[in-house]
């Protein structure tokens, strides 16, 4: 269990963690999560020579940060994100940890962890469809099962290259190309050269880069041969910079 407050200038972290045997191995774990041993100094600096777009997105949002999460509950999140609003996602990731994951006790108040692979192959499609999630109840659940059945090794996916790791991806009930490069960029696989592309996307670079008219006329494959060809081996943080920057400013 980990809580992180700002307070000024400094970020504090304060929590407990089972499983490590002392704070040096707490640290660690804080440090990966967080990805605090990358250069971001550097990545914005290349990122921002590009164009003035880029520089602008960067020094609007310069603290942006892409975390190391587990790559199965950034799986199950993304399979539920299907076609779904921020506050319903919330909420049914919620009652999965609530109902399958361990709970955890924090300064009097309950929290509870994201179940396991095995944890979560104790619900069934009806158990899941209780929780809220729709149509995406079949998926998380087949998604769910070929894993602890060992029909898809999620280890095997650090080994591979971008491509070949999105292929395998590809292969589980309830993820797209989207959805896999979600996958790709915000778990721990931590693959900077995917590009996900979704509706603010289309709009933030039609809106800097394409100036199509009719915005809806603008394809991914026009959207990723440019993001490839501009921003390169750093396009998903690059996305990240630009998203936040037109939807929030």
């Amino acid at each position: 269990m980990l809580n992180v407050e700002k307070n000024g200038d400094e970020i504090l972290f304060d929590g407990f963690d089972k499983e490590a045997k002392d704070i040096n191995a707490f640290k660690s774990k804080i440090i990966k999560y967080f990805d605090l041993d990358r250069d971001y100094s550097k990545i914005k600096e290349s990122l921002a020579s590009i164009d003035n777009n880029l520089k602008n997105s960067i020094e609007y949002g310069e603290g942006i940060r892409i975390l190391n999460q587990d790559l199965f509950e950034t799986i199950i999140s993304f399979i539920i994100s299907a076609n779904n609003n921020i506050p319903r996602i919330k909420g049914i990731i919620e009652r999965i940890c609530k109902n399958y994951g361990n709970e955890i006790e924090y300064k009097g108040k309950k929290y509870y962890t994201f179940p396991t692979p095995a944890e979560l192959s104790k619900a069934s499609v009806y158990d899941l469809r209780k929780l809220g999630l729709g149509f995406r109840d079949v998926r998380v659940y087949n998604t769910t099962k070929k894993i602890v059945n060992g029909e898809f090794d999620l280890n095997k996916l650090y080994e591979l290259n971008t491509e070949e790791a999105a292929n395998e991806l590809l292969k589980l009930d309830g993820i797209g190309p989207k959805v896999c490069d979600c996958i790709l960029l915000f778990s721990d696989l931590k693959r900077f050269d995917v590009f996900p592309i979704d509706v603010w996307v289309r709009r933030v670079m039609n809106d800097l880069y394409i100036h199509n008219e009719d915005e809806k006329k603008v394809n991914k494959k026009e959207i990723k041969k440019l993001a490839d060809e501009k921003f390169g081996a750093l396009e998903g943080i690059a996305q990240q910079y630009l998203f936040y920057w037109k939807r929030e400013a």
